[in-house]
């Protein structure tokens, strides 16, 4: 058996019948013996161009090892399934389980905005209380401060 990796994308109007799909496409693989290593849902996202007039599709992922027969079947169930818009199958060299690119940048982001929250809703109380700072008092001889820039060999000079 091979591994592949499926990507597919359903009409934002079926939505709500993507966990149906996954649910059917996974039993349909392991039907013909193949197994499934990863399902992610990517949710619903902007299309680089349109596709049938339609803007936006949700995008799903399955990281599978399964036979030709197999995949032949998963096939043409993307075929004569109305939903999914467009699927791209790749052949992998071994199976894949960890995070795909897209969802460590989605995780990544969604983290940074948990902190981001978790950090603007703090009473600001870290500095703890500097108390009454009191008078400076006196500042004493300061000496020059340099508010000059010339050198003391240079010297101004009035042309006319």
């Amino acid at each position: 058996m091979r591994h592949y990796e499926v990507v597919f994308l359903v009409h934002p109007d079926q939505s709500e019948q993507v966990p149906g799909m996954i649910e059917r496409y996974s039993n349909l693989i392991t039907a013909t013996g193949g197994t499934v290593h990863r399902v992610e849902d990517w949710g619903r996202r902007q299309l680089a161009y349109p596709i049938s007039k339609i803007h936006k599709a949700h995008y799903l992922l399955l990281n599978i090892e399964v036979d030709s027969d197999g995949l032949d079947e998963l096939q043409n169930a993307f075929k004569f399934n109305d939903a999914v818009i467009r699927n791209l199958i790749m052949k992998r060299k071994g199976p894949t389980y960890g995070d795909s690119p897209i969802m460590k940048v989605e995780r990544e982001s969604r983290e940074k905005k948990e902190r981001d929250e978790q950090n603007r809703n703090r009473d600001r109380g870290d500095r703890g209380d500097r108390g009454d700072r009191g008078d400076r008092g006196a500042r004493g001889d300061r000496g020059d401060r340099g508010g000059s820039r010339l050198s003391e060999n240079t010297t101004l000079s009035k042309e006319s």
